[in-house]
């Protein structure tokens, strides 16, 4: 019996030699720490996915995009209709599922309407990892955009607006600069007014049935001197949502006034997305 435990211990010493051995080796060594290294890497950047809003396009974001894709982050600008917000929020959800395709993390940042938009449409998307709202409509479920305006006294914009046969909505050209983009050039102003494209005034009366938000870390832009939607309006929706705030001094359109301002903001959720 003695003999036997001693044979035990013996192959017992040998595997724990071998494994110990093997556990050396030069190659096991550098392997390990390969494997330590590569965890402590930072993963891919995310893709960015930009949403434009009412009377505006997707080419409206090229002075952030530039700056993007200057610091290495794939972009992609979706281009949504403004015909209803259900065709908007479908558009939105398929260029998600592509986007996501790619195998990174996605980051989706909106203006304005758009806001609305991403807030239904990322809702349940796996890889969407953060939401950045730029002067954005931020709804709750059951919420209509109107019901958000009528919280807080309406802006100057509401009397501007030119309402067609079709339900379609426009901003007075003549008043565009001074509701919407107050702190651009009178060049460009007048250039974005003649380009804008209409929205559906029924979008202002869909309730939202999902919300990204509620499962998604937030960041939002306020412009304070918004006289698109109220400021007051903007914190208030930012704080319900539990978003990271900053505030600057801009109109409506402040990813063409501060590009780099709202690039900061994407970044700051990239980089807490991929922690």
């Amino acid at each position: 019996m003695a003999r036997s435990i001693r044979i035990l211990k013996g192959v017992a010493l040998v595997t724990l030699g071998l494994q110990l051995g093997c556990a050396s080796e030069p190659g096991a060594t550098e392997n390990e720490a390969s494997a330590q290294e590569a965890f402590k890497r930072p993963t891919k950047k995310p893709t960015v996915v930009l949403v434009h809003g009412a009377w505006a396009d997707a080419l409206g974001w090229q002075d952030v995009i530039e700056r993007l894709q200057h610091d290495g982050f794939p972009v992609l600008a979706v281009e949504i209709p403004l015909s209803s917000f259900g065709v908007d929020v479908a558009a939105t959800k398929r260029a998600l599922d592509a986007a996501g395709t790619a195998g990174r993390p996605l980051v989706v940042a909106a203006h304005s309407f758009g806001g609305a938009v991403v807030t239904q449409a990322a809702a349940g998307n796996s890889h969407v990892k953060a939401l950045v709202y730029i002067n954005a409509f931020v709804p709750d479920l059951g919420e209509t955009l109107l019901d958000l305006a009528d919280k807080f006294p309406r802006t100057p914009v509401f009397d501007a607006f030119v309402l067609d046969s079709t339900g379609l909505v426009t901003i007075d050209p003549e008043k565009f600069q001074d509701v919407f983009c107050a702190d651009l050039a009178d060049r460009q102003s007048a250039i974005l007014a003649a380009a804008q494209k209409p929205l559906a005034f029924s979008s202002f009366t869909e309730t939202l049935t999902e919300a990204a938000w509620k499962t998604l870390p937030s960041w939002y832009l306020v412009g304070k001197q918004d006289r698109t939607i109220s400021p007051d309006l903007q914190r208030f929706m930012a704080k319900r949502i539990h978003a990271r705030v900053t505030e600057i001094d801009s109109s409506h359109v402040s990813f063409i006034s501060h590009p780099s301002v709202v690039v900061r903001l994407i970044e700051q959720a990239a980089t807490a997305a991929v922690r």
